[in-house]
């Protein structure tokens, strides 16, 4: 995570802090929120095969005693359930990492109505379908007010959970009292005050949900205090060639401590700090470590010292192999604990952190990029080309996840993050198999966690959580194996309409993209036409809705005959799929789509 331009945000946010106690239920009612009224969840994030979903609404829908729940996998009918009252339950079949979504529906008037719809994974190992959310608060919290973050980022179906700002120092993470056994209240780097309690009853309750949970530290952070600590003045690295300007990252108040920057290949170094982290884990109970660097730290040394009294000068590919032998030690230190490690703009990404493995297999559990628009472009296609290096890099078996702040130069006062900017950036690089870094107490705006500054609107809130819900009931069409593919003949011949195969080039076109998933084609379609510019961070929340297009005519260009035509899109009818009547002939199938907003996806069987 890089913290350069943070502080002001941090003040902002610590100044609000100060004026009253942290709810995280203290969202801002805004419009529309009362019409949000069902509200219906699952007991877990994920499951695994044989588990039993027990679904629960926090309210009944209004004017119905009874409905139906239809679960589908993919366009498949699995079962549809009576209901009566606010809890019921399901067991999921025993077939591992499949989605499933499940929709509350009824008969009325001839009409089948659906009320709202909720998503089920079931996957044994959650790194093939990662949802990473995160944590940044840990005051003196109440329970109701921990469970209440607990239950929104079940509903987001959270699998991995990252513990941001809990720590005590970077180079001693476990905060202890005198007699060396955990502290009940410390302060964090920022002087924030963190409670045990509160860390503790966040990690239960994220278990108990079946989440992954990760503890966040720098891979060769040491504040000023760390010579008492016993880090050695040998690890760090320096700014000159003399070795005495140490390489820091210059804090300021209210930071207790600038970060001095150690050789995370120094073999020292990566035993003493994987002792720190055996004692962490000996305190709390986290399921891995989120690792952490800055970025190209530009001309650096270190020891150890050459012929002529000079330190050695540590190149990219020096940093890069720390980082790999860095991953190693920490593996064989602790062989159960998952790793993740940010590659800050792709910043060793490649040469070092896919490197690390145990036999073929890259050692990290999915592989994360924190974006930065000034270094990996500014545009949807540029945002795309991140997923598909880093599935390149992973040979397609490791799943990314996109640290992207979005609206980012509105986070540095209270506000609402922009709804199209945060829609049409989820869309793209979900439908590219990818996921967004952007849930936790808040949504993520700026690399300072804690930062909540920009709340979201009502319509946010719910489009947001069909969008997660997209994610899981479509996961094995939109992250499964299979292959990309071009779908340039499609045609339509409505007025206004212009289709372009991506990556989308001009605005006012829909861009066009295809994946073939077993016998299925799947076609993406990403709406362009009425956005004001095609730029994903969205920095100052300019960007515009789409034009809503509705019973559109489309034709295109298939290999055989299909068995069937359906299309599904999270802004459309809770994401549930529908069945299309089609025509096929010369080639081509055509149908009538009912809607495209931000994102439709269209599933050809064979």
């Amino acid at each position: 995570m890089r913290m350069f331009n943070i502080i002001s945000i941090v003040l902002t946010v610590l100044l609000l802090a100060s004026c009253k106690h942290y709810d995280p239920s203290h969202d801002p009612i805004t419009y529309g929120d009362a019409y949000i009224k069902i509200d219906v969840n699952t007991d877990k994030s994920c499951y695994k095969p044989g588990d039993v979903v027990n679904f629960k609404l926090k309210h009944a829908i209004e004017g119905q005693s009874d409905f139906m729940v239809r679960i589908k996998h993919l366009n498949e009918l699995l079962v549809d359930i009576p209901v009566s009252g606010l809890e019921w339950s399901w067991a999921v079949p025993s077939t591992d990492m499949t989605g499933y979504l499940a929709d509350l529906h009824k008969v009325i008037n001839g009409k089948d109505s659906v009320f709202a719809s909720i998503a089920i994974d079931v996957s044994s190992d959650p790194r093939k379908f990662v949802r990473n959310g995160f944590l940044s608060y840990y005051t003196n919290v109440s329970e109701s007010e921990i469970e209440n973050v607990m239950y929104n980022l079940r509903r987001y179906h959270i699998n991995y959970l990252q513990f941001q700002d809990w720590i005590c120092d970077h180079h001693k993470p476990l905060a202890t009292k005198e007699d060396g056994t955990p502290a009940d209240l410390w302060h964090d780097i920022a002087g924030r005050e963190n409670w045990r309690t509160t860390v503790l009853s966040y990690l239960n309750k994220a278990h108990a949900a079946g989440m992954k949970t990760l503890s966040y530290d720098l891979c060769y952070g040491a504040l000023q205090n760390a010579a008492q600590d016993g880090v050695q003045e040998e690890w760090y690295l320096f700014k000159d060639d003399a070795l005495t300007d140490k390489k820091v990252h210059k804090l300021s108040a209210p930071f207790k401590s600038s970060i001095y920057i150690v050789n995370p290949d120094n073999v020292e170094w990566q035993s003493y700090l994987a002792n720190q982290m055996d004692a962490m884990y000996a305190a709390y109970p986290f399921d891995g470590y989120q690792i952490d660097q800055l970025g190209n730290l530009g001309e650096i040394y270190g020891y150890p010292k050459k012929a002529d009294g000079k330190g050695t000068k540590i190149t990219s590919s020096a940093m890069y192999k720390g980082f790999k032998n860095f991953i190693i030690k920490m593996k064989d230190s602790q062989p159960d604990k998952s790793l993740v490690m940010n590659a800050v703009s792709q910043y060793g990404q490649q040469q070092g952190i896919a490197q690390a493995k145990i036999g073929d297999e890259i050692i990290v559990d999915f592989l994360y990029t924190e974006v930065w628009p000034y270094n990996d472009g500014t545009t949807y296609s540029e945002l795309v080309e991140v997923i598909q290096k880093n599935d390149k890099i992973s040979k397609n078996k490791k799943s990314t996840v996109l640290a992207a702040y979005l609206n980012y130069n509105k986070g540095g006062s209270p506000g609402y993050f922009n709804t199209p900017g945060i829609l049409m950036t989820t869309a793209v690089a979900q439908a590219f198999g990818g996921t967004i870094l952007q849930m936790g107490e808040h949504m993520l705006c700026t690399e300072y966690f804690p930062n909540g500054n920009l709340q979201m609107e009502a319509d946010l809130k719910h489009a947001i959580i069909n969008y997660y819900d997209f994610l899981v009931g479509y996961e094995n069409a939109l992250r499964g194996d299979g292959e990309w593919i071009a779908s340039t003949g499609i045609s339509t011949s409505a007025d206004g309409i212009k289709f372009q195969q991506w990556p989308v080039t001009a605005k006012d076109q829909i861009a066009v993209q295809g994946k073939k998933v077993g016998t299925t084609d799947y076609i993406h379609l990403l709406n362009y036409i009425g956005a004001n510019h095609l730029d994903w961070c969205d920095t100052d929340g300019t960007q515009t809705e789409p034009k809503l297009i509705q019973n559109l005519q489309v034709s295109i260009d298939v290999t055989s005959q299909p068995t069937e035509v359906w299309f599904a899109s999270p802004d459309y009818k809770s994401g549930v799929s529908q069945k299309l009547a089609y025509t096929y002939e010369n080639g081509k199938v055509s149908f009538t789509l009912p809607s495209l907003k931000y994102w439709d996806m269209i599933a050809i069987e064979y």
